[in-house]
């Protein structure tokens, strides 16, 4: 039995992949080892699972469309003095298969076996189909 889970958190305010990159390298400058990161408010109670093997899903425009690993849970207090998880990423991002996703609030689990297959490294850097196409061929089957 595979001892290991994902999250899948929606990517909100960025409108692609691109987007996403852009976005952390710029935000992962504000910390001393360079990582990206996700800051919540709860801490993930399959904490070992997640960390054994597991990555962030993104979900952009209303599909996933791109992985990062997940390397640690940092406790981190912000401003207001409230704790909160930083969840500290590998830079590189990986595209995917997209998936359709509902809009939900914070992060939820997704089980290893559910998760969108990475794309091979040569379909890496390929344009991707707009995103209401891409759900549109996903609803029906195609992908």
């Amino acid at each position: 039995m595979d001892k290991r889970t994902h999250l899948v958190k929606l990517s909100v305010g960025t409108d692609s992949v691109e987007g996403l990159e852009a976005w952390q390298q710029g935000y992962a400058t504000r910390f001393s080892d360079g990582l990206p990161r996700h800051v919540t408010r709860m801490w993930p109670k399959r904490e070992a699972e997640i960390l054994n093997g597991g990555s962030i899903y993104w979900v952009i425009k209303g599909l996933i469309q791109c992985r990062q690993q997940i390397l640690r849970l940092d406790a981190v207090t912000g401003d207001d003095g409230i704790k909160r998880c930083a969840i500290v990423l590998e830079p590189k991002i990986v595209r995917t298969s997209t998936a359709p996703k509902r809009p939900f609030q914070g992060w939820r689990y997704l089980a290893v076996g559910d998760a969108p297959v990475d794309l091979s490294e040569s379909r890496q850097s390929e344009d991707t189909l707009p995103p209401e196409l891409a759900g549109a061929l996903a609803d029906i089957g195609v992908f």
